[in-house]
């Protein structure tokens, strides 16, 4: 899918002692198909979710202004490597392979992968249980690696553009369960997928979301500082219990 424009976004310039200067404007992207961390409002156009308030805050704080485009999980790395954008962040994870190519942020959202399966489907309890089922997860992600790296038999695993798709999928038996990212997992068996689908099994592979960068991006301190920021003056749980509900001690 084409990159798309949807809106510049202005986030208020921090001033270093004069007056008037302007923030630089970075170009910031996001998938938008990653609910509820980044979606489309279908009344306004406009992107929103836990991430695009996490982004907002953060360039408030780290000083920069910036435009906001969406594309496809997959390349956003890609688009990364290339310099056609600044930052990124849509949910991504940070892992050791990723960040020989981008920096990243300290993390700001702790995940982990769940299983989905149809309502009243208890046949399902953990991993072993999915060998040679039909099972949809989202490409490029860190789920389809963690698929095919633990399935004996993994030619039925199916990566999906966007995550709509893949629920679709399942609710139309398509395909006979869903592994993909915890909280998307969980937001969706609750509000659309309520009654007709349902989570099973553990949390797998503890993970950690960072907001990514370019490589030698002379704005990661910046961004740690917000951050902090951010958690320090109680901003980051009002925005967590707003799209997750009562945040868990220790966050």
């Amino acid at each position: 899918m084409s990159t798309k424009w949807l809106k510049s976004l202005t986030a208020a310039a921090l001033i270093a002692g004069t007056a008037g200067v302007q923030a630089d404007t970075l170009k910031v992207v996001t998938d938008p198909s990653f609910v509820p961390f980044e979606m489309m409002d279908q009344e306004t156009g406009e992107m929103i979710g836990f991430d695009m308030e996490i982004i907002a805050e953060v360039a408030k704080r780290a000083g920069f202004e910036y435009d906001l485009q969406t594309m496809d999980f997959n390349g956003i790395i890609p688009a990364l490597q290339t310099g056609n954008v600044d930052i990124a962040i849509a949910g991504i994870t940070i892992t050791e392979e990723r960040e020989k190519i981008v920096d990243f942020s300290d993390p700001y959202y702790d995940s982990g992968l769940r299983i989905l399966v149809r309502a009243g489907n208890d046949a399902v309890d953990e991993m072993s249980d999915l060998e040679g089922m039909k099972i949809g997860t989202k490409i490029g992600s860190t789920s389809y690696d963690y698929l095919v790296a633990n399935l004996e038999e993994d030619d039925g695993v199916t990566p999906y553009p966007g995550s709509s798709d893949m629920y679709m999928a399942l609710m139309s038996r398509a395909v006979d369960a869903v592994f993909y990212d915890a909280p998307n997992v969980g937001y969706f068996a609750s509000t659309r997928g309520k009654g007709k689908v349902q989570t099973a099994g553990p949390l797998y592979e503890g993970q950690q979301y960072g907001i990514a960068l370019t490589n030698g991006s002379e704005w990661v301190d910046e961004v740690n500082e917000a951050l902090e920021s951010i958690r320090a003056d109680g901003t980051y749980k009002t925005i967590y219990e707003k799209w997750f509900g009562p945040m868990p001690e220790g966050e």
